[in-house]
């Protein structure tokens, strides 16, 4: 079974700033407060092949969102992740904002960040200043996953080069999340039983169920843990449905 430890080891530079950012960005969020997590899942501690294997969990919530979640992961002195995903009240015409990166000795191999669509479309108030946003001339922009059909135009998967870019995504992320706070700000809600609502309910349950199908994350999950344990980490902590409304 996984144990809870502290980490021993720094994480990459820019597995840490982005970090920060996305903690400074959260508490900017109005009516933030603490959301319940199991502590056998807010930090985590195994074994992958010899390596010690830690994972942090950080759950909020606030106005607009039901969920915010921020992992980070190490494995040994090599592989370390970043996830995060803040998921909107199907109430809200609201998107759900996703950052990863992937870091190792070598280097980034993988950053992404988007503000998805759970409707058809994403709402003007996130629309309209994200077309307004100058993007980076990243060098190496990366091929979606066959499964990234969840995404919204704006998505950017690159691979970033050097500190500079690194530290132009970490300011990327920090814009989009602007981006989304102004959103929660302004956005009222609708009923729990409007057609729209309920669409969007759909459009997260979609959005869920996509992600789920990455399988390198399971496989990882069931090789440090238990199949059972994977199951219960990605169902009820990475993507968990919505609530029933």
């Amino acid at each position: 079974m996984p144990s809870t430890s502290s980490p021993s080891k720094e994480l990459h530079p820019l597995v840490d700033a982005l970090a920060d950012r996305i903690r400074e960005c959260r508490s900017a969020m109005p009516e933030l407060a603490p959301l319940a997590v199991d502590p056998a899942l807010e930090a985590i501690t195994a074994t992958l092949d010899g390596e010690a294997l830690f994972i942090r969990n950080e759950l909020n919530q606030c106005r607009g969102l039901r969920k915010l979640h921020l992992e980070t992961a190490r494995l040994g002195l090599g592989l370390q992740i970043l996830h995060c995903v803040f998921f909107p009240d199907p109430r809200f015409d609201l998107p759900v904002f996703g950052a990863d990166i992937v870091a190792s000795p070598a280097g980034i191999s993988a950053a992404i960040v988007d503000l998805s669509p759970v409707g058809s479309d994403l709402p003007a108030s996130v629309r309209q200043p994200l077309e307004a946003i100058t993007l980076p001339p990243f060098e190496q922009v990366r091929e979606l996953p066959a499964w990234g059909t969840i995404f919204s135009p704006f998505v950017r998967f690159i691979r970033p080069v050097n500190s500079t870019e690194e530290g132009w995504f970490v300011d990327l992320v920090g814009q989009y999340l602007d981006v989304l706070r102004q959103a929660v700000e302004t956005t009222e809600p609708d009923s729990s039983d409007n057609p729209s609502t309920i669409n969007r309910h759909q459009g997260q349950l979609s959005y869920c169920l996509q992600q789920k199908r990455n399988d390198k994350t399971r496989r990882v999950l069931e090789k440090a843990f238990t199949v059972e344990w994977a199951d219960r980490y990605i169902e009820e902590l990475l993507f968990d449905n919505p609530p029933t409304l």
